[in-house]
């Protein structure tokens, strides 16, 4: 598992696992990143289903009630097929972009 931390972001993503792996090692690794808002690149699994991205879910939950951002990147899904709980969009920038808009937002108590 590879964590790159940029001030209070942390991007986490694997090479060569398989997503079951991937959960398993990202929720033994929390501890390390749950201070800081969170990006999951999913960009080396090229088929993902609306159940692997659910997979995500009760981390998501648990982060986001501590404050933090919690986004995951892909373009295999459409943000549109996951509950509005996790946060799923195509590309790094914009899930920095969401991570900024939540920023403000608890800043003004929305």
């Amino acid at each position: 598992m590879i964590f790159d931390s940029d001030g209070t972001t942390t991007v986490v993503f694997q090479e060569k696992a398989t997503l079951k792996t991937f959960v398993e090692n990202l929720d033994n690794g929390y501890d390390k990143i749950k201070n800081d808002h969170i990006i999951i690149n999913l960009f080396s699994f090229s088929k993902l289903s609306k159940n692997d991205i659910l997979e995500f879910l009760e981390l998501s939950n648990k982060h986001r009630k501590a404050q933090k951002s919690f986004v995951l990147v892909t373009d295999a899904i459409s943000y549109d097929d996951v509950p509005d709980e996790i946060c799923v969009v195509p590309t790094i920038q914009e899930a920095n972009d969401i991570i900024e808009m939540e920023e403000i937002e608890r800043d003004l108590g929305i």
